[in-house]
């Protein structure tokens, strides 16, 4: 096993309570607490643990390599595991080939964790038996053995654990959106598109392809039954008149949809169509649509301070998710923004943030790149380094019925183990004001 966060211990552990003989690696210090906090964990469950090793030595002996999904194909222990014929897996397939279950795979450059989470609460509200894994909360591979078989598996699926699967066939893939994302770790836009058409690459007749109407592919792959959702007639979930449309049949009006903003109307239409298209009950969905909460870390409004409100979208990792999150609010904006980036065109942020931004207060590796892209928007930008003295900052500045947002349009790898941790972050500072 390569990569001991979580997807990879999960997965050793699965491995080993099937009696496998398992060995885990990482590159990270034995220091860094969590991963000394993972390894404990492993070792009492028997499974051999070396850090701080890039683990080459190993893939002589190793029938199978497992990889978490941030482990490059081009580590030097999985090019080693391949020249020798081994198998290389992703957590993702690993997971796919031991659970018996029907899944429902859902992936996208943006949306991804609220549809994933969304189509669970649908699940629920049917009364059906439901079990939701993805990049928030609970990884694949901790479900191995642990359903039963009426259970159905929603699982956020990401262009990095798509390309790590091999016969990967969801019952129901959904395709939300595509845009340029990732493209330090894919290379090229086309390498990052061919990475999420997996999703659909190995389905049979009898599976559904849910994806938008508009989508700029020629061919999504596999043979599933295409259903498509958009706005207009012709797709088969449609949004028109004021309405989602199923066949013909008017499924809620689009003001009752629980989440605000256009985004979370194509990710409610994306619900519904799989829901629909697997003949969940048209009234169940409909209440599913209209109840359900959001995820954390996506949009969540966490205090008001002083009047002012304070959001987390520390999972806008990305240009296009912080360009949602921009237009998702009226208010005038404090923008957190930064940390590690991924080879993006920031400049399309440049107008948006001159339109609604009162300041923007920048953080991480990439503050100088995002310094450089927003200032021809004329907004006031702020060196703050790291987030503790952005929020400080924010503070000092935003008046009552203002926002401040952190939506930082990058990675978190740079300060954080991950965009959940950058978020908890955020939630302790603000309430420790």
């Amino acid at each position: 096993m390569v990569g001991l966060a979580r997807s990879g211990v999960s997965a050793a552990l699965a491995l080993r309570a099937l009696g496998q003989t398992v060995t885990g690696v990482d590159a990270g210090k034995p220091d860094n607490p969590a991963l000394a906090t993972a390894a404990g964990r492993l070792r009492e469950a028997g499974v051999e643990v070396r850090l701080d090793a890039s683990g080459v030595d190993l893939a002589a002996r190793a029938r199978t390599l497992i990889k978490s999904p941030g482990v490059p194909q081009d580590a030097p222990v999985i090019r080693a595991a391949r020249d020798r014929g081994a198998v290389v897996l992703g957590e993702l397939e690993l997971a796919w080939r031991l659970i018996p279950n029907e899944f429902v795979a859902v992936t996208g450059t943006n949306g991804k964790t609220t549809t994933t989470e969304w189509i669970g609460h649908v699940h629920r509200e049917a009364g059906l038996p439901v079990a939701v894994a993805g990049n928030v909360g609970t990884a694949a591979s901790s479900l191995i053995d642990r359903l039963t078989g009426d259970v159905t598996v929603v699982c956020e699926a990401s262009s990095f654990q798509l390309e790590d699967t091999v016969a990967f066939a969801p019952e129901a893939g959904v395709l939300l959106n595509l845009s340029p994302d990732h493209l330090d770790r894919h290379g090229t836009y086309e390498e990052y598109v061919a990475a999420k058409l997996k999703i659909f690459a190995n389905q049979g007749n009898y599976d559904v392809a849910v994806a938008p109407a508009d989508l700029e592919v020629d061919d999504l792959g596999g043979c599933a039954r295409r259903v498509t959702f958009g706005d207009g007639p012709g797709p088969e979930l449609s949004h028109r008149a004021g309405y989602l449309w199923w066949d013909e049949q008017a499924v809620l009006p689009v003001d009752e949809i629980a989440l605000p903003g256009a985004h979370n109307i194509q990710n409610a239409m994306a619900t519904a169509a799989v829901c629909l298209a697997r003949e969940i009950d048209a009234e169940a969905v409909a209440t599913g649509l209209r109840t359900f909460a959001g995820v954390r870390h996506r949009l969540e409004r966490i205090a008001i301070k002083d009047g002012v409100i304070w959001v987390n979208d520390s999972k806008a990792t990305n240009v296009a998710s912080t360009l949602v999150a921009l237009e998702a609010f009226e208010s005038p904006i404090h923008l957190i923004a930064g940390g590690r980036g991924k080879q993006q065109d920031f400049s399309p942020l440049a107008s948006p943030v001159a339109e609604r931004c009162r300041a923007v207060y920048l953080i991480g590796e990439a503050a100088q790149d995002l310094a450089d892209a927003l200032a021809p928007s004329g907004v006031p930008l702020h060196q703050a380094g790291d987030l503790e003295h952005a929020v400080a900052l924010a503070r000092a500045a935003a008046s009552p019925g203002e926002i401040v947002l952190l939506s930082p349009a990058c990675a978190s790898y740079d300060q954080y183990p991950d965009f959940e941790a950058r978020g908890d972050h955020f939630r302790a500072l603000v309430e420790a004001l």
